[in-house]
């Protein structure tokens, strides 16, 4: 045990004696400061006075163990390690407020790369904080812990490798007649999924581990131009070639059909006579980054409650 002790905290054999003595001393030190703190205090009642000598003894025992470590030249060594110990109670604290969510994507992979930013800095670079509010501490954020794709060699899997993601290549047997990787998706511990240009309909063994917990982003004004095929271009083909005055986004929830979820959120956007695929597609790209980071985190929050953002 000893050892271990040692080569844990890269300490020579002297130094291991010392820091042992600090702890065994500076906690006697702060068991008989507490004593003597509620000794003053004069409290009769046995639970309340162990109830606060707890209290008290968690708040000296940081102190006491500094103050002793200095006699035994181990200062430096208690000061890293009473920081380590509260930037670790920190990052869990802060850990309660992310949602870790899983990019299912098989291009190459804009919106993935999108929602990769940091959540303060995508907030700030899209101009959209203002429209949820002030953040509170229950406020939950959320991070991309994962990237699932069906595709080699797809340009999602160069971002997830260039922003140190894990990614999860998968293959269709398994997806569809097999657990849908559900197993692999609770390894990563992943709480919400997202898709962003992923084109096999996501099986009944996902949407039952996941319930109410899959959104996709889809590039016209469903119920219109929805379905099998219809995603990128042949979207963008069809409301042209339908001369539709508008198209935009749709996000949705997921169930076992084809764009066929309830709509959560719609933005729109004008098609000009002289539109092309090309140039239509832009136009929607510019509102998938613009809103699709901001309803994920709403509907983290707020579930099926009315979301405010506007186009």
């Amino acid at each position: 045990m000893l050892k271990k002790l040692q080569q844990k905290w890269q300490v020579s054999g002297l130094q291991l004696i010392l820091i042992l003595f600090t702890f065994a001393i500076g906690g006697s030190l702060c068991g008989f400061a507490g004593r003597k703190v509620l000794d003053l205090l004069n409290i009769n009642n046995k639970i309340i006075w162990f109830i606060l000598y707890i209290l008290i003894i968690t708040i000296l025992w940081p102190l006491c163990v500094l103050v002793i470590s200095i006699p035994f030249g181990q200062f430096s060594f208690f000061k890293k390690y009473l920081y380590k110990i509260a930037s670790r109670i920190n990052k869990k604290n802060k850990k309660q407020n992310i949602v870790s969510i899983a990019i299912f994507a098989s291009g190459n992979g804009s919106n993935a790369e999108n929602l990769t930013l940091s959540p303060a800095l995508r907030l700030q670079e899209k101009g959209v904080a203002k429209n949820r509010g002030k953040i509170d501490a229950n406020y939950k954020a959320f991070k991309v812990a994962l990237i699932v794709c069906n595709k080699p060699g797809a340009g999602v899997l160069k971002i997830a490798a260039a922003n140190n993601i894990p990614a999860l290549l998968i293959e269709k047997e398994r997806f569809f007649t097999g657990d849908g990787y559900v197993s692999e998706l609770k390894k990563y511990q992943i709480d919400f999924i997202v898709l962003a240009g992923f084109l096999w309909k996501i099986p009944a063994a996902i949407i039952n581990a996941y319930p109410g917990k899959i959104i996709n982003i889809h590039p016209a004004l469903l119920p219109k131009y929805g379905g099998k095929g219809m995603h990128g271009t042949h979207v963008h083909e069809a409301v042209i070639a339908a001369k539709e005055k508008e198209s935009g986004i749709t996000i949705h929830y997921v169930d076992e059909h084809y764009d066929n979820g309830d709509v959560i959120f719609q933005a729109k956007c004008v098609v000009e006579e002289n539109d092309t695929s090309a140039t239509l597609a832009k136009k929607i790209q510019a509102l998938e980054h613009k809103y699709y980071p901001a309803i994920i985190e709403q509907v983290i929050n707020f579930d099926n409650e009315k979301l405010k953002m506007k186009n």
